[in-house]
């Protein structure tokens, strides 16, 4: 189960609350404004203006806590520096690569892992991940065209966009990768592939058959199979029973159970 909704707020114009002094209030600044948004530096100000979210960055746990209920009492999140007791929301570390952002999150357990991933994927992700990115914004139309349903734009999207593709988004890209792929020959994976469950890890899984689940337009499963197993797949994926039919086209995974020696 998740811990926390991953959401990415949209603070363009927007009046945010920022409370407190030093480093850490400073850095609450710099992200709001970096995001757009005004920053507002009195509690009862920001309510006024419709401010929706506050960050309090008191040294002082008494005011912190004091001030994150004034806040939630009228109606806003609220994040507390370093008090994740105290957070309806927490902040990632951002990897930004506009208008691709990567969040790393860690629920407030430890900011320090949160930046080592962080810095592990800046050096992993290229420079042009974001023009890869408004490439294909731009090539929506071209897409249709060439297939008409979401199913088949999908498909194809999802074997350019694999390791190794036409678009591997770990690799820099030219300028010209999405006209090139769109004119070209971008065959779209299909089938019914099987995966028979070695143990109810889903770090089990190999890396083909975690492609599969993460490609998959239907899953079929029966009651044994985990639901961690199933949290791997597409979030909008079909979920099927061994009696359902099956989809005439697409990718269907079949799951079968791990048994019970395993």
């Amino acid at each position: 189960m998740l811990h926390s909704l991953p959401l990415f707020h949209r603070l363009t114009g927007q009046p945010v609350i920022v409370l407190g002094h030093g480093e850490a209030a400073e850095a609450k600044r710099r992200l709001v404004q970096r995001a757009g948004g005004q920053v507002v530096e009195d509690l009862a100000e920001g309510i006024d203006t419709g401010a929706r979210l506050a960050f309090i960055a008191h040294e002082d746990e008494g005011a912190a806590r004091a001030d994150a209920i004034r806040a939630r009492g009228a109606g806003l999140l609220v994040n507390v520096v370093d008090r994740p007791e105290l957070c309806d929301f927490t902040t990632p570390s951002l990897v930004d690569r506009d208008p691709v952002i990567i969040a790393v999150g860690t629920g407030g357990a430890s900011a320090g892992l949160a930046k080592a991933l962080r810095l592990r994927l800046e050096r992993l992700l290229p420079q042009g991940l974001g023009a890869l990115a408004d490439a294909l914004f731009r090539a929506r139309g071209g897409m249709r065209s060439r297939w008409p349903t979401g199913s088949e734009r999908r498909r194809a999207l999802d074997a350019a966009l694999d390791e190794g593709g036409a678009l591997d988004p770990l690799r820099e890209q030219a300028g010209d990768a999405v006209s090139g792929w769109l004119a070209g020959d971008a065959a779209a994976d299909a089938g019914t592939f099987a995966i028979a469950l070695r143990s109810a890890d889903p770090d089990d899984l190999t890396l083909r058959e975690a492609r599969w689940l993460g490609q998959a337009d239907a899953v079929v499963a029966g009651p044994g199979v985990p639901g961690a197993i199933l949290a791997r797949a597409r979030a909008d994926a079909a979920r099927l029973s061994p009696a359902d039919p099956l989809p005439d086209q697409g990718i269907v995974v079949r799951i079968s159970a791990a048994s019970a020696g395993n």
